[in-house]
């Protein structure tokens, strides 16, 4: 284990560490204006939600480590305390990082990028027409975290109006997270793009109540097979099986396993916690149970 204290460190350096570790990181596309009412168009990765009531989001366009500027979006929002935070997908990836060049002040990255700009219907800055959720904002506060190069900014905003593209909606009119393609940011150059290949869906427990990792069988826990994942699905269950469904299951589902190893119980356990696992895997926590529970029944 490598232990770091982050005063040691140069800031470049702990920089890094931080972003490679913290991560995928969701991008706040941030379009702002000047004094001179210039459009001003760039990515942050230091940004989330916060509050649905009321609706708050963050970011924070930190100051440079090298040269110890402040972004131009920061000095705007100061000056014209709104901006529109523009979701980013796939389709637009390379465009958002082309705008994050270190173009002058003035300069429009929306001409840079070859994006649309669309006016908003709240707030002076223009949307972004290419993306597929613009969120209208006010900015409610701004906090300096410090005055040195790699300290943030938090910017932070109030939603008074979303646009939401039809075409990343599902059947009941909610945001389809496999339709909005969204990328996010990981360490160095790398991106994170949450398509069907990287997603999976885990039930929130909010309103059941699991038996917990201390109620399980000590040979789960033992086990060579099944993970700290493949646990703490299993102790998810909210009652466990009782004998006569595991006998039944046993019977039913088993029989042909437990007949070609009777006479090898060390790899008829394994089989079983092999079989448990592949059940995990399919979201059938009931099944993986039964099975399991079945080598002593």
């Amino acid at each position: 284990m490598l232990d770091i204290d982050p005063k040691t460190l140069p800031i470049p350096k702990l920089h890094q560490y931080l972003l490679g570790a913290v991560g995928p990181r969701p991008i706040a596309f941030a379009s702002t204006v000047d004094a001179d009412g210039n459009s001003n168009l760039a990515p942050f990765s230091f940004f989330n939600v916060f509050s649905a009531n009321p609706p708050i989001m963050i970011f924070s366009p930190a100051r440079s480590g090298r040269s110890n500027e402040t972004k131009d979006t920061y000095k705007n929002v100061k000056v014209n305390p709104e901006v529109v935070i523009n979701v980013v997908n796939y389709d637009i990836v390379h465009q958002m990082s082309l705008a994050s060049s270190p173009y002058a002040p003035g300069v429009s990255e929306f001409t840079k990028a070859g994006f649309t700009p669309l006016p908003s219907d709240l707030v002076k800055p223009m949307r972004v027409a290419e993306s597929p959720v613009q969120f209208e904002c006010k900015v409610n506060q701004v906090i300096e975290l410090g005055t040195e190069g790699g300290a943030g900014n938090l910017i932070i905003c109030e939603v008074v109006k979303i646009h939401i593209h039809e075409d990343v909606l599902d059947e009941n009119g909610m945001i389809d997270q496999h339709k909005i393609d969204l990328v996010s940011r990981m360490g160095g150059n790398w991106y994170c793009r949450s398509d069907k290949n990287s997603m999976f869906e885990i039930t929130k427990p909010i309103t059941t109540c699991g038996i917990g990792y201390d109620q399980l069988p000590t040979d789960f826990k033992q086990s060579k097979i099944l993970t700290g994942n493949d646990l703490g699905q299993l102790a998810g269950i909210e009652e466990i099986p009782n004998e006569t469904d595991v006998n039944e299951y046993k019977l039913l589902e088993l029989s042909d396993l437990f007949v070609s190893l009777e006479d090898n119980p060390t790899q008829l356990e394994v089989s079983l916690h092999e079989r448990a696992k592949k059940l995990l895997q399919e979201n059938k926590l009931n099944e993986a149970w039964l099975t399991l529970l079945s080598f002593n029944n």
